[in-house]
């Protein structure tokens, strides 16, 4: 009797919580960090995560934390983990949202929502979160059962790491994640829909080597796509096999080694001399992993105009969709380039054309006037460049400080530059510079923003001194927005119309308000020896370099114009 009672209760179905499920798919998913901010929707997922087990970063607004995810999946690859309560706790990650997806990084964000009884009514902290985000994610659902939790979750993790990397939202109502229902068995994913081409076509392939055989100025245009797929190695050994020069986007550096003699350098608005020309000169173009944006390619009518484009692109979309292309080849840039290893065509004659390229890019190199006495920025990130032996992670916010660590801190391994890049995010900098320390414990991680920037979410410096993260933070000060006002004074006839900061405030008081050690540096002298300091410190560190304000950006390619027709270029 005993037994029988003792089997009866085995067949007793477990009920869980949508709260309880969820946590249970994050951890069969291998979450190994969630970045969130709780509020009222939301208290039954945060009162099932207080004794969960996962580790959880309370960031200091919703912008912080998607931010710091995104920082997060740039480095590992993994999905980056968000949770904001609803209403404005969800509009908050609208922008890292819309960051993520241009930059295909791999998202999963948790939102709440309001009862399911009250969506549509104007409920408290109510807001349509499917119709804001539909446009800025990969993909987005709205949890109406909480039996459909597992397998969402399932489907968001694979969407948003598989074809071309992107942000997944899960709106989850109240309700749902408080209701308990029979725990679901393993579900299977249910997207008939979603059947991303990840090999190569062989005859596109086959096209390809054909091309690359009769090319007398072939080169290879390397994106973030390179970096995504980790082909780093493929990329090397297929440039080495053909004797091929790469040029590299702005998102695109640490694809390829700095250092290597096939490397030109970065091209488009700011980037290098020789590699424009190299893109205005080139008979054969073959991007890889790269989307043509309008800040690398100038005046489309005048981009590569010589060239028969090879475009290979996991997003089918992408392909033509700037830039006429003759060789199409929808796939993974990993499996493209390790096909095009194996058929090992014949190299192109294209020495002349090597020789070219070396002597633009010896002969026109980045300079800038260093003669005023004053802390130049271009020798602040030089500076940066030489303490950590260019071993850093570096994360950038975005304006003049961005282009100059792009100019001026070379990247020999992958992985190792984080950027917002399609979006241009201002306040990205520092809570992404979180995520990858985050996500690289062990590595020196450089946080470089502007003055402006850096205000915008300043606030997660009380994050970086709670888990004493070891974060280098250079804020780049030239008391105003700089690339704002450097556009001003070209285009504007100098018309500074609120541009320049009147007021600002002491930044290294403010790293002591919140415990981190803080430095101020005006001349070169002073900038080496706080970055020795900073570097020799355990914990986090903030200087502020006083860096002259009118410095622009050169060389560059004004709008309109074609990358040939460089401004403030010098020998």
């Amino acid at each position: 009797m005993e037994k029988a009672v003792v089997a009866e209760k085995k067949d007793v179905p477990v009920k869980k919580s949508g709260a309880e499920l969820l946590i249970d798919a994050l951890k069969k998913e291998n979450v190994e960090v969630i970045f969130g901010y709780p509020g009222g929707a939301v208290l039954p997922i945060y009162d099932k995560l207080y004794d969960s087990g996962l580790f959880h970063i309370l960031t200091r607004h919703e912008q912080g934390s998607i931010h710091a995810a995104e920082g997060y999946a740039r480095i590992t690859g993994k999905p980056g983990v968000v949770i904001a309560t609803s209403g404005p706790g969800a509009t908050n990650i609208v922008t890292g949202l819309a960051d993520a997806m241009i930059d295909s990084l791999p998202i999963v964000a948790f939102t709440g929502q309001v009862a399911t009884t009250v969506i549509g009514s104007d409920a408290f902290q109510e807001a349509d979160v499917l119709g804001i985000t539909t446009p800025i994610t990969k993909h987005n659902y709205q949890v109406r059962n909480p039996a459909d939790l597992p397998r969402i979750i399932k489907e968001a993790f694979y969407i948003a790491q598989t074809g071309r990397p992107g942000p997944v939202l899960i709106d989850i109502p109240k309700d749902v994640a408080a209701f308990s229902v029979e725990a679901p068995e393993n579900q299977e994913m249910d997207l008939p829909g979603y059947q991303p081409s990840v090999k190569p076509n062989f005859l596109q392939i086959r096209k390809l080597v054909e091309a690359v055989s009769s090319a007398k100025k072939p080169l290879i245009l390397a994106g973030a796509g390179i970096l995504h797929s980790k082909a780093t190695c493929e990329l090397k050994e297929y440039a080495e096999q053909q004797g091929i020069p790469v040029v590299h986007t702005l998102l695109g550096l640490g694809g390829f080694p700095a250092n290597h003699e096939l490397f030109i350098g970065m091209g488009g608005m700011h980037g290098i001399y020789a590699a424009n020309m190299a893109l205005s000169s080139c008979d054969l173009l073959i991007n890889i992993g790269a989307r043509f944006d309008d800040r690398l390619t100038g005046n489309l009518a005048a981009f590569a105009p010589h060239a028969e484009v090879a475009h290979i692109d996991i997003d089918p979309a992408e392909i033509g969709k700037n830039v006429p292309t003759k060789i199409p080849v929808v796939a993974d840039a990993k499996n493209a380039l390790t096909e095009l290893i194996q058929q090992n065509g014949r190299k192109p004659e294209a020495a002349q054309w090597l020789q070219q390229l070396h002597s633009w890019k010896k002969e026109f190199p980045f300079t800038y006037k260093n003669d005023t006495g004053n802390l130049k920025p271009q020798k602040a990130i030089q500076l940066i460049h030489e303490k950590t032996e260019g071993e850093a992670i570096v994360v950038t916010d975005v304006g003049q400080h961005q282009m100059w660590a792009a100019q001026y801190y070379p990247f020999n391994k992958p992985h190792a530059w984080v950027t917002s890049g399609g979006l241009g995010t201002m306040g990205f900098g520092l809570p992404a510079a979180i995520g990858a320390q985050i996500a690289e414990p062990e590595s020196i991680v450089v946080s470089i923003s502007g003055d402006g920037g850096f205000q915008m979410t300043s606030q997660e410096l009380s994050l970086i001194a709670e888990l004493n993260l070891p974060v280098k933070i250079i804020v780049l000060n030239n008391r105003s927005l700089g690339m704002v006002r450097q556009w001003q004074e070209i285009f504007y006839e100098g018309r500074y119309s609120h541009s320049k900061f009147p007021t600002q405030p002491d930044f290294v008081k403010l790293a002591d308000a919140y415990g981190i050690q803080g430095y101020r540096a005006c001349t070169e002298e002073e900038a080496a020896d706080c970055l020795s300091k900073a570097l020799a410190a355990n914990g986090p560190v903030l200087i502020d370099m006083q860096v002259e304000q009118d410095e622009n950006v050169y060389p560059m390619v004004a709008p309109g114009k074609g990358l040939d027709q460089m401004e403030g270029v010098e020998g």
